[in-house]
């Protein structure tokens, strides 16, 4: 006479039984497995804090050194244009000059970068459009001078094209 193991496992027991126990025990290993990922994301965020404050402070460093070759720099050129019989009000106001038209420039860097501040690209695929057509800003020679904005997907939108919950009022 065979017996029939229809519906049981290799051990004897029902099969409806054996896959309740199996995943009543990943069950049970839920919670460990995902504190383990919640841990390891936790240490590996205090040791990029970490080498973030370490960054921070040689940057820091850098800027100091960096303003102090500056000023040498500055300190030589004027002291060989006075040496070289150049009067001294002249060359201050040079130097200041220099300075002016530099801090000028470095203004008008950021004001070109102050709209990729406000992530255009993404606010773009996030925006619920009628039209499938991404908007794009005006055709204008972008800041390279070898592709139009018009055709790039990701040209910065201009206060015109912005939507209207993103200005703040006055």
């Amino acid at each position: 006479m065979a017996s029939s193991t229809h519906g049981r496992s290799h051990d004897g027991r029902d099969g409806a039984g054996s896959l309740l126990d199996t995943v009543r025990g990943i069950w049970r290993e839920l919670p460990g497995l995902f504190s383990d990922r919640v841990e390891l994301f936790s240490l590996e965020l205090q040791r990029a804090g970490q080498a973030l404050l370490h960054i921070v402070a040689l940057g820091m460093a850098l800027a100091v050194l960096g303003m102090t070759t500056w000023l040498v720099l500055w300190s030589l050129i004027i002291t060989g244009l006075m040496l070289a019989g150049v009067h001294w009000l002249l060359v201050f106001v040079g130097a200041l000059l220099a300075h002016v038209l530099l801090a000028l420039w470095v203004v008008h860097l950021i004001k070109k970068l102050l709209p990729m501040l406000r992530l255009p690209a993404t606010r773009r695929h996030l925006m619920f459009t009628s039209s499938p057509v991404p908007v794009t800003a005006p055709a204008t020679p972008s800041s390279a001078g070898d592709v139009p904005a018009a055709r790039d997907r990701h040209a910065p939108l201009t206060p015109a094209q912005d939507p209207p919950s993103s200005q703040a009022p006055g």
